[in-house]
């Protein structure tokens, strides 16, 4: 079959095109950015302004089934839940029940209409309407999906080898986590056999449902790590860090996903299991044991990243305000003096360098930045060096090595340029 996949470089998508690929289909991938090339037949779209089911007509030829994984947990000034989740889709839909092309929606488990977050809501509000359609269509619902590449994976991966885990009190909240690989094989079964009836919903979990504990313990267990112990952090403290962390670029949490936290998002696996035909992956099983080495070694890293960040984001703010609220300014003039730098020029650099130390601090925040900021700042650390080592070379036998420790300095920005994939 010709099936398009709407959200084919996405974590979900990804792992489905592969697999109907294997099985012999012919997948079109609806991508917002296409890479070109021949590997692969290509539609751009984007459902932040397609809402015109007409847009899709052309699109949508020869097309035997339709899958919609598009999804974002967090809305961002370009793309929000309604256009998204819910207009975007629902042109698709249209298009789709106009033209007698199948359709498979990859929702969210608690998508219902009660449902008290906007993310959830806005998946159920496509939900609807696709099955209030005249069309041959299902809708899953998978729990909270995990395996390679995801963004859900990674956070709980990185929590789960803290040694004491900073755990929010969501009061006893389950959740029952399908692997990425399980949820793929239920999906390429609706896909070549569809389901007796038109138009229904499918739950797709995992074997139990557990509390956040008892799943990041589940987690630890599987990368070979001994027992999880968990810091419990108050709810008032989570909704402020949650606020800050809304303003971080690529954040996963703000106050609606702590909300989520907190809330049951559980289903019988009966539809599961008869789906599969066999029972779905445990947690501790989530993680091949041959891959646990490499996934410990690869969270540990981006910890100690984060740690580099902080350092030296702390390292150019403290500088910054050193040179312009503590160190004496007489004392300035003088280090200044022996560049070749006075009156106006001495002020210009003073407040000029301070200026530009201060922006390579905020810049290292995490967020903010990337491989172009870390090259910016090796560059003039080395100019930096360069100059005092022509007019001030007494500073490198100085006793407290204020020019020797540029060294380690750069060691660590190389180290941020390479690894840093932004």
């Amino acid at each position: 079959m010709r099936i398009f996949i709407a959200g084919a470089d996405g974590f979900i998508g990804r792992h489905l095109a592969a697999a109907l690929a294997r099985r012999g289909h012919d997948v079109v991938a609806g991508v917002r950015r296409p890479r070109g090339g021949a590997a692969r037949r290509e539609i751009a779209f984007d459902f932040a302004v397609d809402h015109d089911p007409e847009i899709w007509r052309p699109r949508l030829a020869g097309i035997d089934v339709a899958i919609n994984a598009v999804g974002i947990l967090r809305e961002s000034r370009r793309a929000r839940f309604d256009d998204v989740h819910t207009r975007g889709p629902i042109a698709l839909f249209q298009a789709c029940a106009r033209g007698g092309v199948r359709v498979v929606q990859i929702s969210a488990l608690g998508a219902e209409a009660d449902a008290p977050s906007r993310y959830h809501a806005s998946k159920h509000a496509a939900d609807a309407a696709l099955l209030a359609l005249a069309a041959d269509a299902i809708v899953v619902q998978p729990g909270l999906v995990f395996g390679p590449g995801g963004a859900s994976a990674t956070f709980f991966t990185h929590l789960a080898v803290l040694p004491l885990i900073p755990y929010p009190d969501t009061r006893g909240a389950r959740i029952q986590p399908i692997h990425v690989d399980d949820l793929v094989a239920g999906i390429v079964r609706v896909v070549e056999r569809p389901l007796a009836a038109p138009a229904r919903r499918l739950r797709l979990v995992g074997p139990r449902a557990l509390d956040w504990r008892e799943f990041l313990g589940a987690l630890r267990r599987a990368l070979g790590l001994g027992r999880a112990r968990l810091a419990t952090l108050p709810l008032p403290l989570m909704r402020a860090v949650a606020t800050v962390a809304k303003r971080v670029p690529r954040s996963l949490l703000d106050r609606e996903t702590l909300a989520l936290l907190g809330r049951d998002n559980v289903a019988p696996v009966t539809g599961t299991r008869r789906l599969l035909g066999r029972g779905p992956r445990a947690p501790e099983a989530f993680i091949d044991p041959d891959d646990a080495p490499r996934e410990r070694r690869v969270a540990r890293l981006d910890w100690l990243l984060l740690l580099l960040r902080l350092a030296l984001a702390a390292m150019w703010l403290g500088t910054a305000w050193v040179s312009l609220f503590e160190f004496p300014r007489s004392d300035s003039d003088t280090l200044l003096a022996a560049l070749g730098l006075t009156g106006d020029a001495a002020r210009l650099a003073l407040y000029g360098g301070a200026g530009l130390d201060a922006i390579f601090g905020m810049l290292a925040l995490p967020g903010f930045g990337g491989r172009r900021t870390w090259l910016a700042q090796i560059a003039l650390v080395l100019a930096y060096t360069a100059l005092i080592t022509w007019r001030l070379p007494a500073f490198w036998v100085h006793p407290f090595a204020p020019v020797l420790k540029n060294v380690p300095i750069l060691a660590a920005l190389f180290l941020l340029a390479v690894l840093d994939e932004d």
